[in-house]
């Protein structure tokens, strides 16, 4: 009878397995490892396979030639190593170098079949792209300041508000510092935006902004703030899943992203903040920033509009990119420069790597800016198109703020 009992028992978890709560699933390989000398050791089961190898954002890169739209061309792309077969099927590989810090992605290579780690419950999407996450923080470092530390915490959000503009309900998200909800303080604001193929996922996700916020507030080496990560797609109502169209799938080159769409509406999302957080509603509490495509509307958004922030960052931003002739936002560059800066604005922040491929652009409109004698900071970093030198940036960025 008991035998009966359980294979009535098993028959049912097999027929019902998708429907279940995961209690017996999820792998038991500890993967990825930190080791004490600072290597990292990364682990696949898999009897079957002839080949398993590793590549991530940890591993040196090599050059490989791309293609965006009609333009081809060579970037640095992440490394790859081969996993040696141990007993049981078991493939492993260990770093020969201790892994600086940094918050990276890696996939595995099986069979040449890319497949995130299926022992590793941290998986981060960038686009369209799965990946797992390796953390890395050293103490002393910009790395520290991704980690969940023992702080006060703030809270991140996942607000709607009504575009008229765009006709659609749209997502953002916000994040309010430790405190917020139990104090009547009134704080400055800083938009944070994404790149192209990004949403209002992204600086959350890969750029670890809530953790950077949270560890520079805490230290006091950032004013406490609010911080609004917007959608730029304004095609689209949100991030994938948040959407009422079937299977929305990211992409590089979804629709209304840089022909003056996201600045002509940029006013409902200011208005929504101020009337429903308590903000310091003045240009000398209001930041704007934000990563290639961001750091384009970051740029036309401060000039279109000279009143209204006093901090703008610009991180690898895709200045130039854009025929002006798509949007009035993007016309009469040289006039809404003068103006701007009449203003007197308190900081233009610039930074790039020095292998990113708008590294060109970037110099030539930082040319333009010291024809005319506009002030501005200006960091360049190693490396190119990546997360890590916009997480880095951020990272720099925030304490300069609302000082």
């Amino acid at each position: 009878m008991k035998k009966a009992l359980l294979v009535i028992f098993t028959a049912m978890l097999s027929l019902n397995a998708f429907a279940q709560q995961a209690l017996w699933g999820g792998g038991n390989v500890q993967t990825p490892l930190i080791n004490e000398d600072g290597t990292v050791t990364f682990r696949f089961v898999a009897p079957k396979a002839s080949k398993v190898q590793v590549t991530g954002d940890f591993l040196p890169t090599e050059k490989k030639e791309v293609r965006l739209g009609d333009r081809k061309m060579v970037i640095d792309a992440p490394g790859v190593r081969d996993l040696k077969e141990q007993p049981g099927g078991m493939w492993e590989y260990t770093t020969d170098f201790p892994v600086p810090g940094e918050f990276y992605n890696y996939t595995f290579i099986v069979d040449g079949l890319t497949v995130i780690d299926p022992n590793n419950v941290w998986v981060n999407r960038d686009v369209a792209t799965l990946t797992s996450v390796l953390l890395v923080p050293k103490i002393g470092e910009t790395s520290y300041l991704y980690a969940v530390h023992p702080v006060p915490h703030g809270t991140v959000s996942k607000v709607w508000y009504h575009s008229d503009e765009a006709g659609l309900d749209r997502r953002m998200t916000v994040y309010t510092p430790a405190g917020y909800e139990d104090s009547k303080t009134r704080y400055p604001v800083v938009y944070i935006l994404h790149g192209m193929g990004g949403d209002e996922d992204a600086w959350v996700t890969q750029g670890r902004a809530a953790q950077i916020l949270d560890n520079l507030i805490a230290t006091g080496k950032a004013k406490p703030m609010i911080a609004v990560f917007t959608n730029g797609n304004i095609a689209v109502e949100a991030a994938p899943l948040e959407n009422s169209f079937d299977y929305f799938h990211p992409s590089m080159n979804l629709p209304q992203t840089m022909e003056g769409s996201f600045e002509t509406s940029f006013p409902e999302i200011v208005k929504f903040i101020d009337t429903h957080y308590r903000t310091i509603a003045k240009k000398q509490s209001r930041a704007i920033c934000g990563l290639s495509m961001g750091g384009f509307h970051a740029l036309y958004l401060s000039i279109n509009y000279p009143d209204w922030f006093d901090y703008s960052g610009m991180f690898s931003a895709a200045v130039g990119v854009t025929d002006p002739s798509v949007s009035p936002m993007y016309q009469d560059v040289d006039a809404k420069l003068a103006k701007y800066f009449s203003k007197k604005p308190k900081l233009l922040w610039i930074g790039i790597g020095k292998t990113d491929f708008l590294y060109g652009s970037n110099a030539e409109f930082r040319a333009k800016l010291d024809a005319a004698g506009y002030p501005y900071t200006y960091v360049e970093s190693e490396g190119g198109h990546i997360w890590r030198n916009w997480r880095q940036y951020l990272a720099e960025f925030l304490p300069l703020l609302f000082q």
